[in-house]
């Protein structure tokens, strides 16, 4: 009999475990068991080779969102009552920066409410941010805060963010693209950027053509 993904990942992540949040080592280690539990077939082994490290990741299972949509909701059931532990759990699978933590972490933002995180949860991404970081995994993180009820930041605050730093100024312009309104007076922010890839490139270009 084949077990389907979703049930494998059930079976793996059993009941809720909210002592398992108390230790954050413990709950990367398990989490890595999760990711791999998710991956169709025979591909559960992890990508650490050229392809995971040229995307930015330290690795990548290739387990699929549904499944990671469902490791995020267990992990939160776990951490009802105690979501500060939730919340400083974030900054650790992002810091560990698979591919699969990254989704995850942007599956928690969009879920919890500033009061649970101690803080906005665009604040709390960009004080996450590395020397260099996937500007397609934060665009998806970004889409993924929408659905959950997040709004972009002000044109203040997006200008502010803008003039910390070029990875952050690019990222702000990211942050740009996913509003529904006219650039107005934050397109400086998006002619000045820092030179990007190939995906931040498009993205201006679409943001300047859009304005005329």
């Amino acid at each position: 009999m084949v077990v389907e993904v979703n049930e494998k990942v059930a079976l793996y992540l059993g009941e809720p475990q909210p002592k398992l949040l108390r230790s954050k080592r413990k709950m990367l280690r398990f989490l890595r068991g999760a990711y791999a539990a998710g991956v169709p077939g025979m591909m559960a082994k992890p990508s650490t080779d050229l392809l995971a490290n040229a995307g930015g990741y330290a690795f990548h299972y290739g387990c699929p969102n549904p499944e990671l949509r469902d490791i995020a909701s267990w992990i939160l059931t776990s951490g009802e009552g105690q979501h500060r532990r939730v919340a400083k759990l974030i900054p650790a699978l992002w810091k560990r920066h698979g591919q699969e933590d990254l989704v995850v972490v942007g599956l928690l933002l969009a879920n919890m409410s500033e009061e649970e995180l101690g803080d906005s949860p665009w604040i709390a991404l960009i004080h996450m941010l590395g020397d260099s970081e996937p500007l397609g995994a934060l665009l998806e993180i970004g889409e993924e805060m929408l659905r959950g009820g997040h709004e972009i930041p002000d044109d203040e605050w997006i200008m502010a963010m803008a003039g910390q730093s070029k990875l952050w100024h690019q990222v702000a312009v990211l942050f740009l693209s996913l509003r529904a309104e006219k650039l107005g007076s934050v397109r400086g922010v998006v002619t000045t950027a820092p030179g990007g890839g190939e995906l931040f490139e498009r993205i201006r270009n679409r943001l300047l053509s859009q304005e005329n």
